[in-house]
């Protein structure tokens, strides 16, 4: 009975969670192309915590985060198909831009330690250019921070990152590397200037 009402209530959260904090790819018309900052008027943001699970059916994942909040966030199938072959328990950080107060879009859902060195798998859908760069007074996203290195990643590519900051855009697009990077594996959903 105890884990019928679990299941219940993840659902519950799942479809709750689908207007609420809601991770979209570009829809299908939609090349991949990167929205500039303008366009989408906010910074990125991260969350930090533990994967609780991930259910292929309803192509969500259910997430703890690390001041105690459990969060759900729906993915296309083919990131939740790499999404699975992490276990509960793993840490993970969501990187999203606010889009408005109901809807958030992922660019990144990382695992660290999960690889030696940061790694980036591309499930955009589309190729990407990956850029790092160093950080500047120990942050990243200063624009004219040099020297920036350059990667273009096919969809389902893997690239190594070893600057200290990162960012994805479209193929032809550019992007200031305003993340930072560490050992791990992140998959990127979806790429803006």
């Amino acid at each position: 009975m105890r884990r019928l009402r679990w299941i219940a209530v993840t659902i519950g959260l799942l479809i709750a969670s689908r207007w609420a904090v809601q991770a979209q790819a570009p829809a299908p018309a939609d090349t991949g192309a990167a929205k500039s900052s303008a366009e989408l008027g906010r910074p990125s943001k991260s969350v930090r915590g533990k994967l609780e699970s991930v259910d292929e059916s309803l192509n969500g994942v259910i997430m703890r985060s690390d001041d105690g909040k459990r969060m759900a966030w729906k993915f296309d199938p083919p990131v939740i198909a790499e999404l699975v072959k992490f276990k509960p328990g793993d840490p993970m950080i969501v990187i999203y831009r606010q889009i408005s107060k109901n809807e958030k879009r992922v660019t990144a859902v990382a695992f660290p330690g999960a690889a030696e060195k940061p790694t980036y798998l591309n499930m955009t859908g589309a190729r990407i250019l990956i850029r790092g760069g160093p950080a500047v007074n120990g942050a990243c996203g200063d624009p004219t921070a040099q020297p920036v290195t350059e990667h273009t990643v096919p969809n389902a590519g893997l690239a190594e990152v070893l600057d200290a900051c990162w960012c994805c855009a479209a193929d032809g697009e550019t992007c200031t590397p305003g993340n930072r990077t560490g050992a791990g594996k992140a998959v990127l959903v979806q790429c803006f200037k």
